[in-house]
């Protein structure tokens, strides 16, 4: 049986991060780190990697492999025995209007950003990870307001959304203990996913980068995003299971 997990403090536990080479998934590994807590980063490029590494020490191990294969997920999950797991994997959406898409691009979030929700949320379910666990999945405003330069992305963040609500009916159907929480942040400049997609809309608008972000509000940071994951796993009463995230801080979706 696996041993219940006190809530509180990550010190001395094992965290999982996807995606934890840059953008959101770097402010999260860094924030967890800072917290106590061992992050596993997984990423595709090693070299993005090592500098991870390179900043957080010892505190980090670092693993090239596709965070949206099956068997990656089951064998980090049974090699680390995570305590908290941030699923920040995904693949940039190609940027252009519905006519000009193929289904291969219009689908390929579907393939990485579905498929890797999907198969760890799966498999910590059927381990099941520890009682006073985290999955704690990085979807998009997207999958509320829609994207219509980025193809199937809003849809597969939505997705997203779902199955980690899912999960956390079934974990409390069955009495696992294991806290499943989807976060979905604004659009925002500060990572290379979202400074394409910004770039894109103020072309579409007709107006120049800065323009479209300050009619936007302050734009959300990755530290920002790594300061509120560090929240939610830590968090002593029970989280809202589906949230939305600004410079603002984060707050439940009605």
């Amino acid at each position: 049986m696996n041993e219940t997990l006190e809530p509180g403090g990550l010190e001395g536990t094992t965290a999982i991060v996807t995606g934890a080479s840059r953008g959101f998934g770097r402010g999260i590994a860094r924030a967890l780190s800072a917290a106590g807590a061992h992050i596993v980063g997984v990423a595709r490029t090693s070299a993005h990697l090592d500098a991870v590494r390179d900043e957080l020490g010892a505190t980090f191990t670092a693993v090239a492999a596709d965070a949206a294969d099956p068997t990656t997920a089951s064998r980090l999950l049974d090699e680390h025995r995570p305590r908290t797991v941030v699923l920040c994997a995904g693949a940039a959406p190609w940027m252009s209007p519905l006519q000009d898409q193929t289904w291969e691009t219009f689908s390929q979030n579907w393939n990485v950003d579905v498929a890797q929700a999907f198969h760890w949320t799966r498999e910590a379910l059927r381990r099941p990870l520890a009682p006073g666990s985290s999955v704690i999945a990085i979807s998009s405003g997207a999958a509320i307001n829609g994207s219509p330069l980025s193809g199937g992305y809003a849809g597969a963040k939505a997705t997203v959304k779902l199955i980690t609500t899912y999960a956390a009916v079934e974990s409390e159907r069955a009495g696992l203990g294991i806290r499943f929480v989807s976060v979905l942040p604004q659009l925002t400049p500060a990572t290379d996913l979202g400074a394409a997609a910004v770039a894109a809309y103020a072309e579409r608008q007709g107006v120049d980068v800065d323009t479209f972000v300050r009619s936007s509000g302050p734009a959300l940071t990755p530290e920002q995003v790594g300061k509120s994951v560090l929240e939610i796993a830590t968090a002593e009463r029970p989280v809202h299971h589906t949230n939305t995230l600004t410079s603002a801080g984060i707050s439940p979706l009605a």
